[in-house]
Order: structure tokens, then C-alpha cells, then sequence
């Protein structure tokens, strides 16, 4: 890029980057609001899963439709729709809350999700192609800071705004006065979330946002999807997403829930934990990529850290808190045991999966671009499957939702193929 290209790249990511930290500060809650609600409603695993379930398995349904609609209104309009769509879901917690009804609560998630499909599809596609490909690792690790930075302050505000106030009831049997209060508790603040988002959404339409060249349409729309899914780097990119989604919200999101098992009070903080470990990552993948390390091999080296930490956690002894006796006590942190910690400390191998895959993906697209995002953005319903195989495998295995965290290993394998050989195929021959 030339310096006038260059220069008029920084609004449009200054206000991608807004998007990002919504995105995260959204999709994080999860981690806070999934062992919440399995306390007031008494969730099984199972049922529990099925928050992460209903708000990831839109991604599904609405990611190619949501192509649709960009080519249609444009990347900005797709932006403001999107964020519009959250705005009601956050209006939909309000009669969930009053009525208890689960299923409410997963509509919610539901519309939530089909929301943040239509902005993801918007909002990525700029970071990769405002600015040279080589370095759009190191521009999506930017973002990644801001979306799980968000990531780190959506669960403690849920904790100071919510939880705090009944965090002596973990473990207890609740009453019918208890489960109300509890439950009316997140009427205002996803009152306050909904009105910010909508703010937000008239102000991005306002802006001088500038839109991306849209591609040509040329084919069917199934014709479009065919000659993507025609290119193995990828083909095997959305597999490579799904898997990396599903253990990205397995390690974000069900920690809460595995932590109020053990009795961890504040267990609605935890996410914030892998958050805090996902940021470290998505830093060190700024400074190293691609400065000291590739893409691939950042990749590579994620993968192996993934399937170690993930024996770790299964195999590992939940009675034990010696790192934390190394790490937090002496700093004046909480004593946490040693498997909820390596679970946080999958952050680490996860941050650089995401804008690793990305660019990998979409290497010689072209007109192609926005399929083939929109197909990179359906793997984001791994984080619809991956709970649920978890939840499974919990309620199978004897060790528990401990031993649930076996279905991360085949996930994280997946991901080192790629990033050995998947994102180098050119034909399937």
C-alpha cells in the first residue's frame, strides 16, 4: 500500500476495532451467563451446553445469507444490520428473565448469534484486506486484543453487576424468592447492553466508514460456494475454524461452570482468566509474526500446545493447586486448582488459531473473498458442537466434566494438519 492508502486504512480500523471489542464483550458473557443460569434454572451439563449450543449454531443458518446481504446493502449497512439484530436480542433477555423459561433464554442466544454472524461477516474481511496479506496475522492479533480484552472485562462486570451480590448461594438449595431475585438481576444490564449496541449500530452507519471494493457476481450463489469449497487451503480452513471455535468456547466458556462444580465462588470471573492468557498470545503474536516466526509455524506451535495442555487438564489432579501457589497466592491472587488453570491456560495456544487460519484461507481468493469469508465465518458454529460433545462426554466418562475435556485432543490434531500440510494444498487431487 502506498502512504495515502495507508493513511486512510486507520479510521476504517479504528472503527473495526470498536466492533471487535462489542463482539467480544457479547460473546464472552457467555461464560459468566452459562453457570448462572445453570444455578437458578438447576441445569444438567447437557443442558447447560445448550446456551452455547442456540447462540453458535445460528452461524450455521445465517453466515451464507449473510453474504447475501452485504453484496446486497454493503459492508457498512451489514455492519449496522448486525448490530441492530443484537440489540434485540438483548431485549429478549428482558421477558426470559421475568418468565424463567429456557427456552426463552435460548431464543435469545439465538438472535444474539444471528446478529453477530451478519457483523463478523462484515468486519473481518476489512483486517484482512486493509493491508498487506503477509502481515494480516499481526493486524487480526490486534483485533484479537481488543475482542478477548473485552473478553477479560465482560465477566467481572457481570460478576460486580450480578453476581457479587449472591455468591454465597453457590452450592446451596435455592429458593423460589432467590431464583427470582437472581433472575431479575440481568434485566438492567442487558437493558444498558441492548441501548449501547443500538447507539452504536446509528453512529457506524453514520460514518464515513468507507465500503470495500465489492466483488463481481458472477454465478449462482451455489456456483460461488462450489468454486470456493474448490480450493483445499480453504476448504480445510472452515474445518480448521470449526475445531479452533469449538475449543476456544469449550476453554472460555464452560470453565465458570466446571469451577462452580468445584466450588469456586466467583466462578462467573473465570473466563476472564483465559481471556487474560489469550491476550498474552495475540501479543506475542504481534511482536513474532511475521517478524521471528511464520503463520504456519505460529500455528503449528499452537496445536502442540493445545493437545499437552489438554492431557494436562483431563489427566491432571483437581485437588492440587500448585501452580497457583507459584503464580497467583504469592501475588495475593485466588487459590485455584491446577486443572481449572491449565483450562485457562488454553488461552495461550488459542489466540493465534484465528489469525493464523484466516489469511492462510483466503490466500488467492479474489472475487471470491466474501464466499469464501462467509464460509470461514460458518466454523464459528464449532462453538455450537464443541460444548455439546462436551457436556457428553461429561456425563459418559467417570472423571466427570474433567474428563470431558478429551473431545479438545482431536480438535487440536486437526489444526497441527493444517498448519503442517492443509493450508498448502492447492487441488484435492
Amino acid at each position: 500500500m502506498n502512504n495515502s492508502q495507508q493513511k486512510s486504512s486507520v479510521l476504517p480500523m479504528a472503527i473495526v476495532a470498536i466492533l471487535f471489542f462489542v463482539l467480544g464483550f457479547a460473546t464472552w458473557l457467555n461464560g459468566s451467563l452459562m453457570p448462572y443460569l445453570k444455578q437458578i434454572l438447576q441445569l444438567t451439563p447437557f443442558q447447560a451446553s445448550l446456551i452455547l449450543f442456540s447462540f453458535y449454531i445460528a452461524v450455521t443458518f445465517t453466515a451464507l445469507p449473510s453474504a447475501w446481504v452485504i453484496r446486497k446493502v454493503g459492508y457498512k449497512s451489514g455492519m449496522a444490520l448486525g448490530m441492530g439484530i443484537m440489540m434485540i436480542a438483548g431485549l429478549l433477555f428482558i421477558p426470559a428473565a421475568k418468565t424463567q423459561i429456557f427456552p426463552l433464554f435460548l431464543l435469545a442466544q439465538l438472535v444474539m448469534g444471528t446478529g453477530q454472524t451478519l457483523l463478523q461477516t462484515a468486519v473481518n474481511p476489512y483486517v484482512v484486506r486493509l493491508g498487506p496479506e503477509e502481515s494480516a496475522a499481526a493486524r487480526v492479533s490486534v483485533m484479537g486484543i481488543l475482542n478477548k480484552g473485552a473478553g477479560v472485562i465482560a465477566p467481572m462486570v457481570f460478576t460486580a453487576l450480578i453476581l457479587d451480590s449472591f455468591k454465597d448461594r453457590v452450592g446451596t438449595t435455592l429458593t423460589q424468592i432467590q431464583i427470582d431475585e437472581m433472575a431479575n438481576s440481568l434485566i438492567l444490564p442487558y437493558l444498558g447492553m441492548a441501548i449501547f449496541i443500538g447507539v452504536l449500530a446509528f453512529a457506524v452507519k453514520k460514518s464515513p466508514l468507507p465500503e470495500l471494493e465489492q466483488e463481481a457476481e458472477e454465478g449462482s450463489e451455489k456456483g460461488q460456494i462450489k468454486e470456493a469449497l474448490a480450493r483445499p487451503n480453504l476448504a480445510l480452513g472452515v474445518v480448521a475454524l470449526f475445531v479452533y471455535v469449538a475449543v476456544e468456547v469449550i476453554a472460555g466458556d464452560t470453565i465458570g461452570t466446571y469451577a462452580l462444580t468445584l466450588g469456586v465462588e466467583n466462578y462467573g470471573v473465570m473466563t476472564s482468566y483465559t481471556m487474560v492468557c489469550m491476550v498474552i498470545g495475540y501479543t506475542l503474536g504481534i511482536i513474532c509474526i511475521p517478524r521471528f516466526i511464520s503463520q504456519p509455524n505460529a500455528l503449528l506451535i499452537s496445536a502442540i500446545l493445545g493437545v499437552i495442555l489438554s492431557l494436562g487438564i483431563v489427566f491432571g489432579d483437581s485437588e492440587s493447586f500448585t501452580i497457583a501457589n507459584i503464580i497467583l497466592v504469592p501475588f495475593g491472587g485466588a487459590e485455584l486448582p491446577d486443572t481449572l488453570l491449565l483450562i485457562a491456560f488454553l488461552g495461550l495456544a488459542n489466540a493465534i488459531v484465528w489469525p493464523a487460519v484466516w489469511p492462510l484461507a483466503l490466500s488467492g481468493m479474489g472475487k471470491l473473498t466474501s464466499t469464501g469469508s462467509a464460509l470461514l465465518i460458518m466454523g464459528i458454529a464449532g462453538g455450537a458442537f464443541g460444548p455439546v460433545f462436551w457436556g457428553l462426554t461429561s456425563s459418559a466418562t467417570s472423571l466427570g466434566m474433567q474428563g470431558g475435556y478429551l473431545v479438545m485432543i482431536p480438535c487440536y490434531l486437526f489444526i497441527l494438519f493444517y498448519a503442517v500440510k492443509g493450508h498448502k494444498m492447492t487441488s484435492w487431487k
